[in-house]
């Protein structure tokens, strides 16, 4: 019967589009789509796509990419990672003078 509980979960009627974890890779792979756009990497990910392995676990597949895409991709995670770090040393050098000047 359709609709016995037993039977809306059988793998024959199970869609990824049930899942949260498909959604989620979903919005990752949206959010990375737009990271990559902005930074002109668009052509350089063919092969990007959300999916589920056989666990229904949500991955995102990145694909195969050119070495000069890869070192293109670790620059700019060295440059993020680096402005970060400033800033990260900036507010923590305002909040140490800040507490220095209250005693």
């Amino acid at each position: 019967m359709r609709d016995d509980p037993t039977h809306q979960h059988d793998a024959a009627t199970w869609s990824p589009l049930d899942t949260d974890d498909w959604y989620a890779a979903r919005n990752a792979t949206t959010a990375l789509r737009d990271a990559l756009l902005r930074a002109g990497l668009e052509k350089d990910f063919p092969y990007l796509r959300a999916d589920l392995n056989a666990f229904g676990h949500g991955l995102v597949d990145l694909g195969r990419v050119s070495p000069a895409t890869a070192e293109r991709l670790a620059e700019l995670l060295r440059l993020a990672l680096a402005a970060g770090l400033r800033r990260l040393e900036e507010s923590g050098d305002g909040a140490t003078e800040h507490r220095a000047g209250e005693g």
